[in-house]
């Protein structure tokens, strides 16, 4: 919101210069985007002339940030009400040149000169309009510099005083041309179906029944809270027109600049919240401005529609709330002058009572608390709790100013959640690893997300930005996979990746996962040794040192899913329940991210949540080291090539004594001296006991056992 120093003072005589203002109102919400010298404000000439005689070449517009929720300072008036408060300062009310008041009483209703309907009172609940006499010219020098200033577009005297009053209080207005209203009727409703428009923009725009417009007898002639019609403009031949200062729904006003694709500044404002009670005070100024610069004259009558009349609300403010919250006592009259300065009006509460509004109390006594019951002025949509008008005090009395104190502990705190740190544990792992941690998106694009969830299982967004966008992520591989193409597309072949979130499907909800993608070398390219691949074995080692973090005994079993290479894809089990999946990404699918053909990716994902539930409870425990020393024992068998090498791992630990502590295979032989069908595995195990060091009659029987179970089970053969 650009506003100008000497615009801002005709409200308040507030001192100092234009970056002393910035910097104290920085400190009270409104950060400062920048200040320009009035010479560069605007496309007119800086010089002052006329009514602004006053203005020095001193004078700049201060840009001020404005949040969405604060619609009450889009205007010069809002502001100066702020800066009122922040210097102590009153308020007035808005001047044109010698008019003290700058308005024109319009009280009388029931003209014939104009009929309004209002047919839809929940989407307008308020309409004003009024008819005047105009001869359609530039307008003076001083409105068009100030226009300039603030960024708009000086365009005639009649749309000129429209935006004036815009920037000035705040109110959207606009006017039609009286004559090109067949029946001299505005008429509030619905827009029916197969209805266009033309608006000001010189587009057609395809209607539909969810959009407010504002029409004539017969046909639309602007689209209530957006855009005018272009049928219905000022022009240089317009002699009496139609003002409209109107209430509009902000949902329906935010719902149809978004279908239309049409934002304006008239619909930044009606669809953030308007004030339902400022249509005739600028219909007033609109008029008295018509008069003070000599463009034309109202017919003296105003139709004033109000059918659904929106109240303010009243929250109770309690004093030791107040205390409580800021961590100090504020002063009775000080808590009255900063909210009467803001335009709040303070009752003293009288006896126990309930909150009253939506201040989020529930029904709970307020006895013995002492305080205000708060009347909230309608233009103020952002305060709705008692907390609202708390921080409107500390904002004013300057958060800087409050003591730095610590809230009384009057319980201890709950236990952190265990999975925050398992997380955390889980994150420090995979970077060990030597993956990076990426952060994307929880929604995609539904081509993207299906293959990764059964058909009918992907949750869709009621409402998405784009189709980017139209459903939640039923896995973080997407994603990710999108950041291996993206990191391809840099010349970075070597890529490893993991996330840790939420995905969502139908069927089971919102789950928390862990998903990992690695693609180019497995190793750290080195000068000494040839470059190997990513594979299979690789990823998979990945999984066991997750496992081993969450505390998982976990073997891999044959599985197959679509967007997995078939033979090169498994589950990874752990009490006979599946917790997720390993294996390289189908070639189709990450050529569709755009990642090379001839790349292998390898993806896992684990569920975390499944996880939580089978890891072991209680407090992990320790085991001292080793006291004795191991024995290690090499073996080396025939089987049969079809046979898993977890199978053989399962018979040997189920043969072994407890005295197994590790196998490891060192080899894998197929070729000459091994029959069609078989391969030759070597294995090394190692045997170690916690209270004595082993002989070789120990290793010797424990070797027995397992060569014979190996014989009975696989038809092993020892060579």
């Amino acid at each position: 919101m650009k506003v100008l120093v000497s615009w801002l003072r005709e409200f308040v005589d507030v001192p100092g210069t234009p970056e002393e203002i910035g910097a104290t109102m920085s400190v009270r919400g409104f950060a400062v985007e920048g200040i320009e010298p009035i010479g560069t404000a605007g496309s007119e000439e800086t010089s002052v002339k006329g009514d602004l005689a006053g203005m020095a070449r001193a004078d700049a517009v201060i840009d001020f940030e404005i949040t969405a929720n604060r619609p009450d300072c889009m205007s010069v008036m809002g502001m100066a009400r702020e800066v009122a408060t922040a210097y102590g300062l009153q308020v007035r009310r808005p001047v044109a040149g010698d008019d003290t008041l700058g308005l024109s009483s319009l009280k009388a209703v029931g003209s014939t000169d104009l009929n309004v309907i209002i047919e839809n009172p929940d989407l307008c609940p308020r309409y004003v309009g009024a008819v005047a006499d105009v001869t359609v010219g530039p307008s003076p020098e001083w409105m068009r510099a100030r226009l300039s200033a603030a960024g708009v577009r000086p365009i005639s005297n009649i749309v000129d005083i429209t935006n004036y009053v815009l920037l000035e209080l705040g109110q959207p207005m606009h006017a039609f041309d009286l004559l090109k209203l067949q029946g001299q009727t505005i008429t509030v409703r619905s827009a029916l179906v197969g209805e266009k428009l033309r608006t000001l923009d010189g587009q057609s725009r395809n209607l539909s029944p969810d959009m407010l417009v504002i029409a004539d007898a017969f046909d639309p002639v602007a689209i209530a809270g957006v855009m005018g019609g272009a049928d219905s403009e000022v022009t240089s031949s317009t002699s009496a027109i139609v003002f409209e200062s109107a209430y509009f729904n902000p949902l329906s006003v935010r719902r149809t600049s978004k279908s239309l694709g049409l934002k304006t500044e008239a619909s930044m404002r009606f669809e953030r919240g308007a004030d339902p009670r400022l249509p005739v005070m600028a219909m007033e100024r609109a008029c008295a401005l018509l008069q003070k610069i000599e463009a034309g004259q109202a017919r003296g009558t105003v139709q004033d529609r109000y059918p659904v009349r929106i109240e303010p609300t009243v929250l109770r403010l309690r004093r030791g709330r107040i205390a409580g919250l800021l961590g100090a006592v504020i002063p009775d009259a000080e808590v009255q002058r900063l909210l009467e300065s803001l335009g709040f009006a303070l009752k003293e509460a009288s006896g126990p009572s309930t909150a009253l509004g939506a201040g989020g109390l529930g029904r709970r006594s307020l006895e013995g608390e002492g305080g205000w019951d708060v009347t909230i002025p309608t233009r103020r949509v952002d305060v709705r709790r008692e907390v609202d008008l708390i921080e409107e005090v500390a904002r004013h009395v300057g958060f800087d100013n409050l003591p730095v104190t610590f809230p009384a502990l009057a319980a201890a705190p709950a236990d952190a959640d265990p999975r925050i740190a398992r997380a955390s544990q889980l994150r420090s792992v995979l970077t060990a690893a030597g993956f990076s941690e990426a952060v994307t998106f929880g929604f995609i694009a539904e081509a993207a997300a299906a293959p990764f969830v059964p058909s009918g299982d992907l949750v869709p967004i009621a409402n998405p930005l784009s189709e980017n966008f139209a459903v939640l992520r039923p896995s973080p591989l997407p994603g990710l996979i999108d950041a291996l193409a993206h990191n391809r597309r840099r010349e970075q072949r070597d890529v490893r990746l993991f996330e840790v979130g939420a995905s969502f499907a139908r069927s089971t909800g919102e789950r928390r996962t862990a998903a990992c993608a690695w693609t180019g070398a497995a190793e750290v390219e080195h000068w000494s040794r040839p470059v190997r691949d990513v594979d299979f074995f690789d990823i998979k080692g990945v999984v066991e040192r997750v496992c081993e973090a969450l505390a998982l005994s976990v073997e891999l079993a044959q599985h197959s899913v679509s967007w997995l290479v078939p033979g090169r894809s498994a589950a990874v089990m752990a009490d006979m329940a599946r917790l997720g999946v390993v294996g390289q990404l189908s070639p189709a699918i990450a050529e569709r991210h755009g990642l090379p053909s001839g790349d292998p990716v390898y993806v896992m994902e684990i569920d975390l949540d499944e996880a939580e539930r089978l890891a072991p409870g209680g407090e992990p425990r320790v085991k001292p080291l080793p006291k004795y020393p191991s024995v290690t024992r090499d073996i080396s068998v025939l089987v049969a090539d079809t046979l898993p090498a977890a199978s053989v791992r399962e018979t040997i630990n189920a043969a072994a004594p407890e005295t197994l502590v590790r196998i490891r295979e060192f080899d894998r032989y197929q070729g000459k001296g091994v029959p069609d069908g078989m391969v030759s595995l070597s294995l090394r195990l190692t045997f170690r006991s916690s209270d004595r060091t082993l002989t070789d009659a120990d290793v010797h029987h424990a070797m027995d056992a397992v060569l014979t179970a190996l014989k009975d089970r696989h038809a092993a053969v020892q060579r």
